[in-house]
């Protein structure tokens, strides 16, 4: 099984980030997708969700709704969180989560907001 984060980096204030989980070695579309983040000194934090059914119904926290999207791709076997208004309160090592029959997780990457 790979789950695999890319698309972090550094970013300006009001800029915007695109990231991407590719996955591999389960049955993608059998699975709800996640987004966490944790910042330094703080708790693992859930971002976004985007089921496995109903078209991919999503849900998302308070503090990002309105300025992220998730998307997922099952033909790909991929799901994508776009930032939007990003903010250094959004600094974060941001991990790729897959719920099902088991449940696996990326490695992370990085985004810092900073000027």
């Amino acid at each position: 099984v790979q789950v695999v984060e890319s698309g972090g980096g550094l970013v300006q204030p009001g800029g915007s980030l695109r990231l991407s989980c590719a996955t591999s070695g389960f049955t993608f579309r059998s699975y709800v997708m996640r987004w966490f983040r944790q910042a330094p000194g703080k708790e693992r934090e859930l971002v976004a969700t985007i089921t496995n059914v109903g078209g991919g119904r999503t849900h998302y926290a308070d503090s990002v709704k309105g300025r992220f999207t998730i998307s997922r791709d099952d033909a790909k076997n991929t799901v994508s969180l776009q930032m939007n208004s990003l903010s250094p309160e959004d600094t974060a090592v941001y991990y790729c989560n897959a719920v099902g029959r088991n449940v696996y997780w990326g490695q992370g990457t990085q985004v810092t907001v900073s000027s």
